[in-house]
């Protein structure tokens, strides 16, 4: 195989699929990217059995051919390399050299009949979703997705076609808190996506970069226990969590009646504040309401304490709540609005958090006792 291709083109391309190969190096093929050249374009593609990812890039290709090679190394090399037009060729035994300028290189690879089969999606029934609502949706649960592996159920975003199959809903859960975001969707959808399926933590870090990248909308579909993601010359698949997905709704405090407006950013910056000297294991602050008024304080008795005030918008009784500050952070961080709603019933039941215009979006955050 040989072809050439713009450095740039080359160095994004090789960047793209840097968070896909697989690190432990159990396999050694995993950590390689596969390289075909054929028909005017490069095709780049790389898996770690759970997360794949294929994209194609034009080049100008003298010779067709498939080979493996370093996904790391290779993506530092080019990285490193003058900004001009590079030569790649594949020789025998797997070796692989890359010119560029007068720097030349010569890389060991690996054979491309080792490389995992990547499977091609069918014209199937797939969902149009903008980019731009998709990395929303992502972006507002994400926080709360699990980071413990024994719960593996809870290790990525549960998503569903609610409302007669008008609606997308987006739920995660750790177990201490939740994040749910509906938004209104037009076209038609996969009996998977009605019944509701649990992407992985890994797939969705990839398509909220896929997401990030241009306005064009995506396809998202369903084959064989995996999820297919469709944006221009690039395609995702990644297989489903295989686990129940609890019943979330139950969570949702419906009878919370004490509602406050919080200034977001005043608040944010208090709370970043009060964490200096919050217990280094809980992050415990504590959240006194008063009319008109919030009083936000943290305490540790190995290194002093804190307290601040903030006006807001609030008539109810006075309340003396803890919350894991860590949480409310993640929270304010993917609010657009100037005020965050927060609505309480007392200091043991669990608080819930919404935007103020009220886009869809929803968290709950189990209290603590300080």
């Amino acid at each position: 195989m040989n072809f050439t291709i713009g450095k740039e083109v080359f160095s994004k391309a090789l960047g793209r699929i840097q968070g896909i190969v697989e690190k432990r190096n159990t396999i050694p093929v995993l950590s390689n990217v596969l390289l075909e050249g054929g028909d005017g374009e490069l095709h780049l593609t790389a898996t770690d059995l759970e997360v794949g990812m294929r994209s194609s890039y034009p080049a100008n290709i003298r010779k067709k051919g498939k080979i493996t090679v370093s996904a790391k190394k290779l993506y530092e090399i080019i990285k490193e390399l003058p900004d001009r037009e590079i030569n790649f060729t594949a020789k025998e035994n797997c070796w692989i050299e890359v010119n560029c300028g007068k720097a030349q290189f010569n890389v060991v690879g690996l054979a491309a009949e080792e490389f995992p089969h990547f499977p091609q999606p069918e014209e199937g029934n797939f969902l149009q979703i903008s980019s731009v609502l998709c990395k929303e949706m992502i972006e507002k649960t994400f926080f709360a997705v699990s980071h413990d592996e024994g719960k593996y159920n809870l290790n990525g975003i549960f998503v569903q076609a609610i409302d007669d199959n008008r609606t997308l809903r987006m739920v995660a859960t750790d177990g201490h808190r939740l994040s749910m975001i509906n938004k209104p969707i037009e076209s038609p959808v996969s009996e998977e996506l009605s019944k509701g399926v649990i992407l992985p933590r890994k797939g969705l870090l990839e398509l909220k970069k896929l997401a990030e990248e241009g306005e064009t909308d995506l396809a998202l579909g369903f084959m064989d226990n995996t999820a297919v993601v469709k944006k221009d010359q690039t395609v995702i698949i990644m297989r489903l969590v295989d686990g129940e997905f609890p019943d979330y709704e139950r969570v949702v405090p419906k009878n919370n009646e004490q509602e406050a407006f919080i200034p977001v950013d005043p608040f944010l910056h208090a709370l970043r504040r009060m964490i200096i000297l919050s217990s280094e294991k809980s992050r415990g602050v504590k959240m006194l309401l008063k009319q008109g008024l919030l009083e936000v304080s943290s305490s540790n008795p190995e290194l002093g304490d804190a307290r601040e005030e903030l006006d807001m918008d609030y008539q109810g009784p006075e309340l003396s709540i803890g919350f894991n500050a860590r949480y409310l952070l993640d929270i304010l961080q993917v609010q657009s609005d100037e005020k965050v709603r927060m609505v309480l019933k007392d200091n043991l039941s669990p608080g819930l958090f919404l935007s103020e215009k009220d886009d869809g979006f929803l968290a709950v955050v189990m209290p603590m006792r300080l």
